[in-house]
This record gives structure tokens, C-alpha cells and sequence, in this order.
């Protein structure tokens, strides 16, 4: 089954005989090409068309009868051969045996008229919209040969020489020819035969149409290739898509788009959603599964989304009376499979409206006979809101009218019509003449066009170049000046650094500030700490460096739970200074088990530019001291106080134990 779901995306052709016969003189056809859009009309003879398929390589070749571009069956294969890989032959009236084309276009829709243009675009439109039966006369099979391309002839000693050259020729083409079939990983079956010096020839049997063969057929030096494909033993049909039967669809829009689509029993079929698909993308998709003959939405009025679905398929609209409730989309849904929620309104929606039209479609399937096609009935009755009388009366008309105009009787021709039929021939021969040698010359202007746009295209691709040229330049003119500025401003980074160390350097030498301070480097420098906090600590740690034994100075000493005091103490200070509030009790506790000191700011003389600070040695030594004593103080104090445990937890045991 072809998956293809839509015509419109390529070419289509429509055919009909315009005069003449295919089995007689010179016919001529009436061609119509329609891209889903335009339409194209045009009468050429058979050469001209078999010159304009080539060209043009539409998708679709449309007719009514695929006996009218063939004599018989033989010649039918060959025209089948003749055509561009992608194009394919449909004959929209059926297989085996086809429809008066009337009775189908008056089905679908499509317009029809009796002349030959009319027919052939009637065909095309049909074509396009997925109707009738690929024609095929070969399967997938390809032979891919290669044999001498030249005869070795009679001769003696130099005439085998020449034998051994050709046969080794079509040994070594066999070889490439192998090679690139599994160099494209296609599945084939060689045939060799052997001959003096080589191969006489080499027949690969691929599993593969030929527009996959990545081999030209042709004849090269002393070997020719031929491709062919494996002729089927008929003529067989294929349909362009699966019968569309009509079925109910709920749409949800929004965001995520979502689909559903049942049967008219109420049978569920599939159900769809997705963030990025268009409404194109939707449409083709519910193609693929039926005839929307009803589109439903779970709210009213009807979206305006929802409503462009429903035109696009010329199908009746379905809405509950009010918003249909979260709760009994869950209960009708309640046995059916969905991914989210937006499928289950869509599907919710298309069941709620096949319930709803479910005596309307059982009534139209009583009244309809069997042999009538009862979703066309169906489909125009609820969709085109027609009566079943007038619907099965339209289509016995129809068959009415193809009987009358299929099966008239032949009277025989008075001799004054045979002889301007026999000149009407002569017209048409000399009139195709005409158009040969039209042909001709329209050949060699394509020819002069193509070298035109040959050279059109060679002067772009030149300007094309030369722009790019001189874009490369400008780059490189902008790259250089870059990195000359780069170089400028590290020479100017630098010459920044160097002054900053020596603004460091004499600043620490001036202590206009300490005025009982004499030059005999009495200063150590102080690392700030703007707050005790984990983040803060490290952020001096990555801009100053903390190192064992420096003099830390904590602006803001409150706050710090355990592992920021553990953070510090890592860094092994030799004293911490601290102000803007006291020590949490755990910080303290880790600071002093570690025997970090820790003194009040106001004890130590600092002297504070930008982020530079600088305090003197002896107070440092001086706040050390103190914070020993308070230490040691602090140390016989909690001995003190657990040896007071320690005795009063004896007492309290000894009395327990007295009291028993």
C-alpha cells in the first residue's frame, strides 16, 4: 500500500485523447497539469508529451483510461519504462475493471465535462486528491549488467591480446560496479561468466528499484553497463491510499493539539497530539484514517480552530450544549488508551457526537441497498445534509447517464464522413509534422537557454566568490586590529600592575597615621573579613589568600555556626580580630578548642586604606598575651566546673543507692 497522503505537494498531470487513435495516426492529447492550485491546459501529440513528462517529471500521470496512452499491454510496459523514476501512471476510474469517470468525479466532487480537456482535468484533480490505481508493470528487482562493449572479432596472436584487454576490462567494471552495490549496502545476486583473460560478462540481480542503483547504465572504452527492471508478469494496481471510510472526529485545540478519530459504532481508531504540527500536519493525518464526515469539539461554541478543521473537510460541526465536564469525558473515556489529557477531550468530544448521531447513521444504513456505497450515502446525508431518497436518486441518475453515453450503438459512417475523417488524419499528421519541427526548434532554444543559464549561473557563483573574498579580507583586517588592541591592553594591564604594587609598596612605608611608630618595620598586615560567613570567607580566601599565621580581622564576628568556624580555622591564623558583634557560642567553642586567639578590634591600632589594612606588631603580641591569660583563666574554669559535675553526680548515685 502506498503511504502517500497527499498530491499536492509536486506536480500532477491529467491525460485524455484529444483526437486521432493511439492504435492509428499521429493522436493528440489534451494535458492538464495541476500543482493544487494552478492549472495548466495544453493539446500536444504523443512525442511532445513523452518530451514534457521528461522535462516537467510530475509526480502523477491521471487518466481515465491507461489504454489510451498504450496500444496493448507490450507497449503499455514500454511507456511505463520510459517514465522518470519519481512519476508514476494512475488510472483514477479503478483496476481491472474502472468506473465511467463521471460516476467517480460526481462522487468526490470534482467537476466533470465530456470534452477532453474537461476529462483530463477531472482526472488530475481526482489524482490529487489520493483517488484511483497506480499502474505497475515491474517489482523491485533490477538487473544491472556488464558485457563487452565491443565485438572481439576473429583473429590470431594480436587478436588475443585485444581478447584478453576487453575481457579484462568488463572483469575490472564488474568489480567497481560490485563494489559500489556494497558500498550501498544493497542486497544482490551475481551471475559471472568467465571467459579467456576475464570476464565476457557479469549480471548483478539487485534488490533495489534503479534510482538507488548508485550505477549509470552507458558504454565506456571497451564495456557497456545495462540496467533494467524485472518485469512483472501482468499489469498490476496498487491504490494511491486506503479507502476512506467515513468516521467521526474530535478535535482540541490550544498549545498541544490533539485528535481523535472513531468509527460510527463508536469504534476508536487512533488518537493524536503534539506541541509543533501545523494544521496541514493534522489535516494529513486524519486523511491517513477516514473520511471526517462530523468534526466535534467538548466545549460551545465551537472554536475557531476546531471550525477551520471542520471546513477544510466540508463535514457537519457537533457541539454539546454546554462545556462537557471533566468528569464525564473521564467516564465515556473510561475504556480507552490516551497519553494526556488534551487526547482524552478530543477523543471524549468525537464520542459524545457518534453517540449523538448514532440513530441517524443506523436509519441511513437501513434504507441504503447493498450494493450502493453506503459511506458515500452516509457522508452526504449527515455532512450535506441531504435526504437518503435524494441521495440514492442522485447516484442512479448518474449510473443512468453512464449507461446512455457507454453503451450507444455504432452506425456506419456515409462515404462524404469516412472522407473527412480520412482528411481530418491528414490534417492531424501534417499538423504533428508541424509540431515536430516545432518541437525541433523549441529544443534548440531550450539548449541556447540552458547555456544562457549555464553562463547566469557561472557569473553569480564568480560574484558569489568575489563577495566572499572580500569578506575573508575584511575579517582579516578585523582579526589583525584585534589582536594589535588586545596586545595594547595587556601592555596596559601590565604597566596597571606594576603601579599598584608600587602604590602598595610606598603606602606601606608611610606612617604619617602612627605617630609613636618609628620606620623599623613594626607593621603586619591585616586581612579583612567583612562578615563571618562561609561565603565570605572564601571569597577573602580567592582575592587575598589566607595563609598560616595571618592577622584576620572579622567586621561583622556574628552569625558563624560550626563549619564556618572550622572554614577559618583551616586557614591556621595566627590571631582573630573581631567587631560588629560577639562570637556565637559555637564559634567561640571552635575557635577556642583550636587555640585560635581572639581579640576585640579595639585592643589593636588598625589602619584601613581601600581594601589594605595594617596594624602594629607589638599591639598584636600585646592582644596574643591577653587572649593567653583569659585562655588559661578559661581552661581552669571549666576544670573547675567538671570536677563540680563529677561530685555532684557521685552524691546524687551515692544518696540513690543509700535510699534503696
Amino acid at each position: 500500500m502506498n503511504d502517500r497522503t497527499s498530491a499536492l505537494d509536486s506536480l500532477v498531470f491529467g491525460v485524455d485523447i484529444q483526437s486521432g487513435d493511439v492504435r492509428g495516426d499521429a493522436p493528440s492529447y489534451a494535458v492538464v497539469a495541476f500543482d493544487g492550485e494552478h492549472v495548466d491546459r495544453d493539446v500536444v501529440s504523443y512525442r511532445k508529451l513523452s518530451r514534457l513528462i521528461d522535462r516537467e517529471e510530475p509526480a502523477i500521470i491521471a487518466t481515465d483510461n491507461m489504454y489510451e496512452l498504450a496500444a496493448d499491454k507490450d507497449e503499455l510496459v514500454h511507456f511505463l519504462r520510459s517514465l522518470p523514476a519519481e512519476t508514476t501512471l494512475v488510472q483514477v476510474t479503478g483496476a481491472e475493471r474502472p468506473e465511467p469517470l463521471s460516476r467517480v468525479a460526481s462522487r468526490h466532487g470534482v467537476t466533470y465535462g465530456k470534452k477532453p480537456m474537461k476529462e483530463a482535468e477531472a482526472a488530475a484533480r481526482l489524482a490529487a486528491a489520493n483517488v484511483g490505481q497506480e499502474v505497475s508493470a515491474f517489482g523491485d528487482t533490477t538487473t544491472v549488467k556488464v558485457s563487452r562493449g565491443r565485438s572481439t572479432g576473429k583473429g590470431g596472436w594480436s587478436q588475443d591480446r585485444y581478447t584478453r584487454r576487453i575481457h579484462g576490462s568488463v572483469k575490472r567494471r564488474s568489480r567497481e560496479v560490485q563494489n559500489r552495490l556494497q558500498q550501498a549496502n544493497l542486497e544482490f545476486e551475481s551471475e559471472i561468466t568467465e571467459k579467456y583473460g576475464g570476464y565476457a560478462n557479469a549480471v548483478f540481480t539487485v534488490s533495489a528499484p534503479p534510482e538507488e542503483i548508485p550505477v549509470s547504465a552507458g558504454r565506456s572504452g571497451d564495456t557497456r553497463i545495462e540496467i533494467e527492471r524485472e518485469r512483472q508478469d501482468g499489469i498490476e494496481f496498487d491504490p494511491l491510499a486506503e479507502r476512506r471510510d467515513p468516521v467521526v472526529v474530535g478535535i482540541d485545540p490550544g498549545t498541544t493539539t490533539a485528535a481523535a478519530v472513531v468509527g460510527l459504532d463508536g469504534t476508536i481508531f487512533d488518537v493524536y497530539s503534539s506541541r509543533t504540527a501545523d494544521t496541514a500536519a493534522v489535516i494529513e493525518w486524519l486523511i491517513e484514517r477516514g473520511r471526517p464526515i462530523v468534526v466535534a469539539a467538548d466545549v460551545t461554541p465551537m472554536p475557531e480552530t476546531v471550525e477551520k478543521f471542520r471546513r477544510s473537510f466540508d463535514a457537519a460541526a457537533w457541539t454539546p450544549a454546554t462545556d462537557l465536564p471533566v468528569d464525564e469525558k473521564l467516564h465515556r473515556t473510561r475504556d480507552a488508551v490516551y497519553d494526556d489529557d488534551h487526547q482524552r477531550d478530543a477523543l471524549a468530544a468525537a464520542l459524545f457526537a457518534a453517540d449523538n448521531h448514532a440513530d441517524q447513521f443506523e436509519r441511513v444504513i437501513q434504507k441504503t441497498p447493498r450494493d450502493v456505497d453506503r459511506g458515500e450515502v452516509i457522508a452526504r446525508v449527515v455532512a450535506g445534509k441531504e435526504s437518503v431518497e435524494a441521495v440514492l436518486r442522485d447516484l442512479d441518475e448518474d449510473d443512468t447517464t453512464d449507461d446512455d453515453e457507454t453503451d450507444h450503438e455504432t452506425r456506419e459512417l456515409t462515404q462524404e464522413e469516412r472522407e473527412i475523417k480520412r482528411l481530418r488524419r491528414r490534417v492531424d499528421r501534417l499538423e504533428s509534422h508541424v509540431e515536430s519541427l516545432e518541437d525541433t526548434i523549441d529544443e534548440r532554444d531550450a539548449t541556447i537557454e540552458s547555456y544562457e543559464e549555464e553562463l547566469s549561473e557561472a557569473k553569480r557563483e564568480e560574484r558569489r566568490q568575489a563577495r566572499e573574498r572580500r569578506e575573508v579580507k575584511r575579517l582579516e583586517r578585523e582579526n589583525n586590529r584585534l589582536e594589535r588592541r588586545v596586545e595594547t591592553v595587556e601592555s596596559e594591564k601590565d604597566d596597571l600592575n606594576q603601579k599598584l604594587r608600587r602604590l602598595k609598596h610606598l603606602w606601606k612605608l608611610d606612617h604619617s597615621n602612627f605617630s609613636d611608630v618609628d620606620t623599623d618595620g613594626d607593621l603586619v598586615p591585616v586581612k579583612i573579613i567583612e562578615q563571618f560567613t562561609t561565603d565570605a570567607v572564601i571569597r577573602t580566601d580567592e582575592q587575598y589568600g589566607l595563609a598560616s599565621g595571618d592577622v584576620v580581622y572579622l567586621r561583622d564576628a556574628s552569625g558563624a555556626g560550626q563549619s564556618t568556624a572550622e572554614r577559618l580555622v583551616a586557614t591556621d591564623p595566627r590571631i582573630v580580630l573581631r567587631s560588629g558583634g560577639n562570637l556565637s557560642e559555637v564559634a567561640d567553642r571552635v575557635l577556642f578548642e583550636n587555640e585560635v586567639p581572639v581579640a576585640p578590634v579595639d585592643d589593636v591600632a588598625i589602619q584601613e586604606v581601600d581594601e589594605l589594612a595594617v596594624a602594629r606588631e607589638s599591639d598584636i603580641e600585646t592582644a596574643i598575651e591577653d587572649w593567653e591569660r583569659r585562655a588559661a583563666e578559661r581552661r581552669r574554669e571549666r576544670k573547675a566546673s567538671m570536677v563540680d559535675q563529677i561530685i555532684s553526680e557521685h552524691r546524687a548515685e551515692t544518696q540513690t543507692q543509700s535510699g534503696q
